[in-house]
């Protein structure tokens, strides 16, 4: 089922850790908002990143999924308001970040997870988030500068 213009219900639910490890990653229907709502952040980030295509490395988690995969036992993936991406065509991780980090784009987090791939959260419609802007590699986790 397509969400937005350019992100799938499914993709946004798709895990090849759930598929190996025969988990069902189907969330409950009350998050089917959320993942809109997630999916409609992605569009504004993709037209911040040039419209050019987001791989969503992980979006939705069921609690299973979450905890097999190391996340955080309170992570927005739970709730459908998180995703993992990369945008190839756009540059590397860092550069994605910094320009979500430079945007009036609303989220509640974004992280650049081991110099690999951004995470963003959304907060729901009306709530006002953090604003969190991290880092997470070997050294630990701090503030993005």
């Amino acid at each position: 089922m397509q969400l937005t213009k350019n992100f799938s219900f499914e993709e946004l639910i798709a895990s090849e850790t759930a598929a190996r490890h025969n988990i069902d990653n189907t969330p409950p229907i009350q998050f089917d908002a959320n993942l809109r709502h997630l999916a409609e952040a992605l569009e504004a980030v993709r037209v911040l990143l040039d419209n050019n295509p987001i791989h969503i490395n992980s979006g939705y988690r069921c609690r299973e999924l979450n905890a097999l995969v190391g996340g955080q036992p309170s992570s927005a993936h739970i709730a459908g308001l998180a995703a993992d991406i990369i945008c190839p065509a756009y540059g590397p991780p860092q550069a994605i970040m910094g320009a979500i980090a430079k945007s009036p784009l609303g989220y509640e987090q974004i992280i650049l997870e081991h110099r690999l791939w951004v995470h963003i959260a959304v907060a729901l419609p009306g709530c006002y988030g953090h604003c969190n802007k991290l880092i997470i590699d070997g050294s630990g986790t701090r503030a993005w500068a």
